[in-house]
């Protein structure tokens, strides 16, 4: 059955859990990072316009989340999701394993997570080939890697000078689990995603190269933030009353004049540049990609 994240990572997030509830009774939440200081208005050439046909709409009880998807890094995974949208087969569908401090994961028509849609699991996408046109925007670049994003995802790849060692001339690459980013269940092997899919409420970079990644949530981090978390085993819901998908769309097939738009701060500009040094100066050695939020603005 394709059910969850495997065993181990579930309990290593519950310690996660527990280790942040610990914090919470020693004085409260911890604090969030450094604040990036005041920087350039961003102008309307700023923008990057999410495609309609790449931005799944997912409406809950609890507010709408918009997730970018992306076809480039995990082409199968993203035929699928967009498949068992356009067929329905997400809507009322609950977050059935919610934990907090890492993920809120749905997909389960059972709601048990044991169920998943009736077509074939897919081929794991854990990685990608990154070639010299391919979009993308470094943030750091640490020994041996660079680290930035491609379109609104954070990710991780080979250097570029390693383009003239591989017989195809592209490099790997692979998303970072940091906040919001969309990531496929599976089962113990690494071919058995199906449905079942998880949004990031925190990072966890154990999951990094371990687990597909579609896309990034680009609107509603904080309703993910606010769904209830399990009460149960690993996360599981107990309760009678899980908070669900009501509707699962994607952008496209949404009328024209009812279809939210959403734009990112394209990563391409000057303001993602000054962005990324405000950043990096408010962390300092503490530093991660994951601690850069892109600017969205969403209409209707």
């Amino acid at each position: 059955m394709n059910s969850m994240i495997t065993a181990a990572a579930a309990a290593a997030a519950v310690l996660l859990a527990a280790s942040a509830v610990s914090a919470q009774d020693a004085g409260g939440t911890p604090p969030p990072p450094p604040a990036p200081t005041p920087g350039t208005t961003i102008t309307a050439t700023d923008w990057r316009t999410v495609p309609a046909e790449n931005l799944l709409v997912i409406e809950t009880n609890k507010g709408r989340v918009l997730v970018e998807l992306t076809p480039e890094i995990a082409p199968l995974h993203v035929e699928r999701i967009k498949l068992l949208a356009r067929r329905g087969f997400y809507d009322n569908v609950p977050w059935h394993r919610v934990i907090d401090w890492f993920m809120a994961q749905t997909g389960d028509p059972l709601g048990n997570g044991e169920g998943q849609s009736p077509y074939p699991d897919l081929k794991a996408e854990f990685t990608f080939r990154r070639d010299a046109q391919m979009a993308f925007a470094p943030a750091a670049e640490p020994s041996g890697a660079r680290v930035g994003f491609f379109n609104a995802l954070p990710v991780q790849t080979q250097p570029d000078a390693a383009f003239a060692l591989t017989g195809d001339g592209k490099v790997h690459g692979w998303g970072l689990y940091c906040p919001g980013v969309a990531g496929m269940a599976r089962d113990e092997g690494n071919d058995t995603a199906n449905s079942q899919f998880f949004l990031m409420r925190q990072s966890y970079p154990a999951l990094d190269k371990r687990y597909t990644i579609f896309g990034v949530t680009v609107g509603g981090l904080d309703v993910v933030r606010s769904l209830q978390v399990g009460d149960g085993e690993n996360g599981m819901m107990a309760q009678a009353t899980p908070d669900r998908m009501q509707r699962v769309r994607v952008a496209a097939d949404i009328p024209e004049p009812e279809r939210p738009t959403v734009q990112v701060l394209a990563t391409d500009s000057e303001r993602f540049r000054t962005l990324v040094q405000e950043t990096r100066t408010a962390r300092g050695a503490d530093f991660s990609v994951c601690d850069i939020t892109l600017p969205t603005q969403v209409t209707n």
